[in-house]
């Protein structure tokens, strides 16, 4: 039988027994001059700063065993930062790690010449300069994955928000939600709908947010579907908010809700928003962006009840307490194709007293008769309050 023979013996034998035995000392030396030379540290609970004395010396006690096998691949992230991963990345930021790995690689290549056996110092050091570089790609490699997990979890609790704004269900979960993802509460809301391009969502929701940091606004966002919702706080001008964000929608009609004053009103804002968009085809000319509130005939005809409530309310009723005057000039000028002359004739009236009556419109309801646009959302909210003071459907 041949015969065994003994395992080779490590070329430096004598500087890893050393190592090893001087790995406590060490480690408790990179504990004190952390003290002393970092005021965060010497800040934190004590329970934080044995997490960070658990990885230090973890992180020397590595360094031994790749020291050891210096030509086997060494799963360094797992060995250092395998002993708090998850308190570490959530208790110090990446520049402080950085700051603690550098003061624990000072002390061990401060100590190498008392640590390594005579002539062994070179090696030493050498074998630490690269430990050096692979401890900082271990430290970014462990903040980059803690990012990218708080990152889809992030994305789940914004999905969750923007779903329970757009369904009409937002509460205080979904307040709560928000809050957590830094949204502070503005006090003007308001939804835009539109579009979403086709591709990453991902790039889509990152060009929102990037759009939205340019204007100062918060937003909450995500793709739903075929559709780009941005919930966007911070300005009292929906069309303005719009417009700052409209960059990433893909083509086609753009719209925006009307300002609510928080996020639990929201669904009221996103209601608007797709009911108008769901209207827009029967108003090809609309601007894009384009506010609900400017599509209300559309909405209104479409069979949106929140729209032909507003038509009638906002506009018929207060025509009606106005007196019969105005609701009857209004609805001969626009039956005369918009003809102070002929509506005129028609009510025996001077054009002047048609043309003060009309002003008076404007006065009251917001909207100008002269206009082409705002005669055919007076002449649907007209329609409109006839039906209901007659007890049809408005």
């Amino acid at each position: 039988m041949p015969e065994a023979t003994d395992p080779p013996q490590h070329p430096h034998l004598a500087t890893l027994r050393r190592l090893e035995q001087s790995s406590g000392k060490l480690a408790a030396a990179a504990i004190a001059r952390m003290d002393e030379q970092l005021p965060w540290y010497r800040a934190m609970p004590p329970e934080n700063r044995s997490w960070i004395g658990l990885v230090a010396q973890a992180g020397i006690a590595a360094f031994t065993e790749w020291f050891r096998h210096p030509e086997t691949p060494q799963a360094i992230s797992t060995d250092v930062f395998g002993t708090a991963p998850r308190e570490l990345t959530r208790a110090i930021t990446l520049r402080q790690t950085v700051e603690m790995v550098r003061t624990t690689i000072e002390v061990v290549e401060a100590a190498i010449d008392e640590v390594a056996a005579p002539g062994d110092e070179a090696v030493l050091r050498e074998a630490l300069l690269v430990y050096a570089r692979e401890i900082a790609f271990a430290t970014a490699q462990v903040y980059a994955q803690a990012a990218e997990a708080r990152g889809a979890w992030d994305a789940r609790l914004e999905s969750l928000v923007v779903n329970a704004v757009l369904s009409g269900e937002a509460d205080e979960g979904a307040v709560s939600r928000a809050a957590a993802l830094g949204w502070n509460s503005p006090e003007h809301v308001a939804v835009v709908l539109g579009t979403a391009p086709d591709g990453d969502n991902e790039l889509t929701v990152e060009a929102i947010r990037r759009a939205s940091r340019h204007a100062k606004l918060q937003v909450l966002t995500g793709v739903l579907g075929s559709r780009l919702v941005v919930i966007a706080g911070g300005c009292d001008d929906p069309l303005k908010a719009a417009k700052s964000l409209i960059g990433p929608f893909a083509a086609g009609p753009v719209v925006a809700g009307p300002v609510v004053g928080d996020l639990l009103a929201a669904p009221r804002s996103a209601q608007a928003a797709m009911a108008g968009l769901k209207a827009c085809a029967a108003w090809p000319d609309a601007p894009r962006p384009v506010l609900a509130d400017d599509l209300l005939p559309e909405r209104g005809m479409a069979g949106d009840p929140v729209a032909r409530q507003l038509l009638v309310e906002e506009i018929y009723r207060p025509l009606e307490e106005a007196g019969s005057a105005l609701l009857e000039t209004l609805s001969v000028y626009l039956e005369q194709a918009s003809s102070l002359e002929g509506a005129a004739r028609m009510l025996f009236v001077h054009p002047n007293t048609v043309r003060y009556r009309l002003r008076r419109v404007t006065d009251v309801t917001g909207w100008s008769p002269s206009d082409v646009r705002s005669a055919f959302t007076l002449r649907i909210a007209l329609i409109l309050g006839r039906l209901a003071d007659s007890g049809g459907q408005p």
